[in-house]
């Protein structure tokens, strides 16, 4: 599973460089000044023209109608707007995720395909890629799209596809090299709570109680990233390092926090291995 600290998976919550995540996937923000790779130069917004600009009104358009469900609607409007600019990458981006929400892999494929042909050196394309492929266990091409990403040089996401590369190892059965990943990732970027969350998850998972704990505590001291989800995984941690007190200090504090949460339910049952 992909945490992130408001327990959505990966994807949906973070598609403005697929985000889950990333992870784990559809809030999709497209950023208006994300560089692209149309030429040899880097492309910047006094290189647009009136119909490019327009283009992007759209694309804003579709990306808040897509981060409300309305799938529908963003699609209308991504059409408007590839029907303005043709050779708009972020729209294609944008047209992928939206085809992929919906299920229409084949489609969603060819949008990828389009948009990278035109943006090779956009690395959040690379990135929603290769969660794409990911999320349908493609995971050899999911690691090369992955590793695309990361060799951009103005790309800014990094942390992001490191946690996703990671997730992904760790759905492929390669756990310790996920952890690998993830504690590289962490190290560069501490302030990322879902890169700390998904390592303790996963060390927790390999009997590494102490260092899990290291990591979950680290989140659920800042209350901006406390989630029913973390309390849960810090009381299974602590649970694990036989500190059954610390443990039910977070049941507590989630049960008053949280007392709708599954978790808070498995809570009062002591179900620390569901």
């Amino acid at each position: 599973m992909i945490f992130t600290p408001n327990g959505r998976r990966w994807f949906r919550a973070s598609a403005s460089v697929l985000v889950w995540v990333m992870a784990g996937v559809a809030a999709v923000p497209v950023a208006a000044s994300a560089p692209t790779a149309l030429s040899a130069d880097i492309r910047t917004a006094s290189d647009q023209g009136q119909a490019e600009r327009r283009a992007w009104v759209r694309l804003e358009l579709a990306s808040a109608y897509f981060a409300r469900g309305q799938v529908t609607t963003a699609l209308d409007e991504l059409k408007q707007a590839l029907a303005l600019y043709p050779q708009l990458a972020e729209g294609l981006n944008l047209r992928a995720l939206i085809y992929a929400s919906l299920g229409q892999d084949d489609r969603a494929q060819d949008s990828f395909d389009r948009a990278l042909a035109l943006a090779p050196q956009d690395g959040s394309i690379w990135h929603n890629q290769g969660w794409f492929w990911c999320q349908r266990a493609q995971y050899g091409p999911a690691q090369e799209a992955f590793g695309k990403a990361l060799a951009q040089a103005l790309y800014t996401g990094q942390a992001k596809t490191r946690l996703a590369q990671g997730v992904c190892l760790a759905q492929a059965g390669l756990e310790e090299q996920a952890i690998d990943v993830l504690r590289g990732a962490f190290a560069s970027d501490p302030g990322q709570p879902a890169l700390a969350v998904n390592l303790a998850h996963l060390l927790a998972r390999r009997g590494h109680f102490e260092e899990a704990a290291a990591y979950i505590r680290h989140v659920n001291r800042e209350p901006a990233w406390l989630s029913a989800q973390t309390l849960w995984l810090g009381a299974r941690v602590e649970h694990g390092l036989g500190d059954d007190r610390a443990a039910q200090a977070l049941l507590q504090r989630l049960r008053q926090q949280f007392p709708q949460a599954p978790q808070a339910w498995a809570a009062e049952r002591g179900a620390f291995d569901e």
